[in-house]
């Protein structure tokens, strides 16, 4: 029997993925109709993800991160809402992301690194 595995994410990975969304439409890549597809699709995710909340743990974590990797904001509050997910114990934990130095910090905090396209 396969393994089934819920998303944890950030409380702000939609909020991310909106501005992404407008963003790429402004540009001319995605329509209006393929806008609204992408939205309702990430909705829908929303649904089955669990979300780790903002917490004075999660930003000093973040802090901390960046002052030991070359991240932005979003990125450390992203592996540090991971961390505070896994109790701060990754190893055969999976961490998925597209950014090569979130991913590079994410595998040096013990993450198992799966990048997406």
């Amino acid at each position: 029997m396969a393994r089934s595995y819920r998303l944890a994410v950030w409380w702000g990975t939609s909020v991310e993925a909106t501005s992404g969304l407008y963003r790429l439409k402004r540009e001319g890549t995605l329509t209006a109709a393929e806008t609204t597809q992408a939205l309702r699709r990430l909705h829908h995710l929303r649904t089955r993800w669990d979300e780790v909340g903002p917490s004075e743990v999660l930003r000093e974590t973040a802090e901390r991160l960046l002052a030991r990797y070359k991240l932005r904001a979003g990125d450390a509050l992203q592996l540090a809402a991971a961390l505070e997910w896994c109790s701060s114990r990754p190893r055969e934990r999976v961490f998925i992301g597209r950014d090569d130095d979130l991913s590079e910090a994410a595998e040096s905090e013990g993450f198992t690194c799966r990048h997406v396209a």
